[in-house]
């Protein structure tokens, strides 16, 4: 069979004037993001949080449930020690702050922690690679263990770095999910996507000159401050805060862009019904039940978030950005099962 016909009768698109429309849209709010980002840093930062922090969270938990399957089966290790090391490294990674502050623990002490919570991050992530190259299709990734190790004295070496880095490359795996996505659903969108992500590099270099000479930003409150410690301002002096806030802000907009607006857009069962939707859910109607209540819940969750930044927008936002850690956590296993 032809393959565009093969491609029609699955539902997916063939039509490459879709896929340029595609490509013209991403590059056209890359372009936008690194813009404003460059113009307003701190006053983005604080709208795109509140907008689509909680939105794109709901979003990212419903396409999971789409990709998790019925029955385990000979998957069962790998999911019990993703769930695992999802909620085990959340709940260490939550009490580490309150654990710190009730010991009265030294920076010395903090540290330690912080590379011990970064050790196991690592052992979690090459524990799960190393059984995902057992399982068909079998990878050849006998050299995560080595990397772990590097990556593990990197941890030790400067704890808070290795902590920061993870915060501006966790954007990034948004688009590697919807390159999986993009393959799975509109392989035909997939040439145009990858040549757009070419844009992305450029447009760092463009914010790096946009703002090398740039005022630095001035503390001013403890909203700003808590913006500045955030995107590293603390531990990277020598670099422009203000580039540092504008670069995370930018890379989290293109993240929230990825979640709210391209996946939805290419992924076909994301809004299906919850039977026809999410695998899971067709293995009982108590399963059915649990995972309607869990999608109320969650949406029930994202208008309580925007109260709650309405309220006291400093401490909503710190106490996000240290829950939301499950949400970075989950992207691990499913991108891993994908490739």
């Amino acid at each position: 069979m032809n393959p565009r016909k093969r491609l029609s009768s699955a539902g997916l698109s063939t039509n490459p004037a879709s896929s340029i429309r595609f490509a013209i849209g991403l590059v056209t709010v890359s372009i936008a993001s690194v813009l404003l980002a460059g113009w307003f840093p701190i006053q983005l930062s604080i709208v795109t949080v509140f907008l689509f922090a909680g939105p794109h969270n709901w979003v990212e938990a419903r396409y999971f449930l789409t990709r998790l399957p019925a029955r385990w089966g000979k998957l069962r290790v790998y999911f019990l020690t993703a769930m695992f090391g999802i909620w085990g490294l959340a709940v260490a990674f939550v009490a580490l702050p309150i654990v710190t502050s009730i010991m009265d623990w030294s920076i010395t002490g903090w540290k330690i922690g912080l590379s011990l919570w970064n050790s196991a991050l690592i052992v979690w992530i090459v524990s799960l690679l190393l059984i995902r190259s057992h399982q068909p299709p079998r990878r050849d990734w006998s050299t995560a263990v080595p990397i772990g190790l590097v990556l593990m004295s990197f941890a030790w070496l400067d704890p808070a770095l290795f902590n920061l880095s993870l915060v501006y490359l966790h954007p990034l795996v948004g688009f590697w999910i919807l390159d999986l996505e993009i393959t799975r659903s509109q392989p035909e969108w997939s040439r145009a996507y990858r040549y757009s992500l070419l844009l992305l590099p450029l447009l760092l270099l463009l914010l790096l000159w946009q703002l090398q000479n740039s005022p630095t930003l001035v503390l001013d409150g403890p909203l700003v401050n808590r913006i500045l410690r955030h995107s590293g301002a603390d531990l990277l002096p020598w670099i422009s805060n203000r580039l540092l806030v504008a670069t995370h802000v930018f890379l989290e907009l293109l993240h929230y862009g990825i979640w709210l607006l391209a996946i939805p857009l290419v992924s076909r069962k994301l809004w299906m019904g919850v039977d026809t939707g999410m695998p899971l859910a067709r293995n009982s109607l108590a399963w059915r039940k649990f995972i309607g209540v869990a999608i109320l819940a969650s949406s029930l969750a994202v208008v309580l978030l925007w109260i709650a930044f309405l309220l006291d927008y400093s401490t909503a936002r710190d106490i996000y950005f240290t829950v939301a850690i499950v949400h970075v956590l989950a992207e691990v296993p499913f991108l891993l099962r994908a490739i």
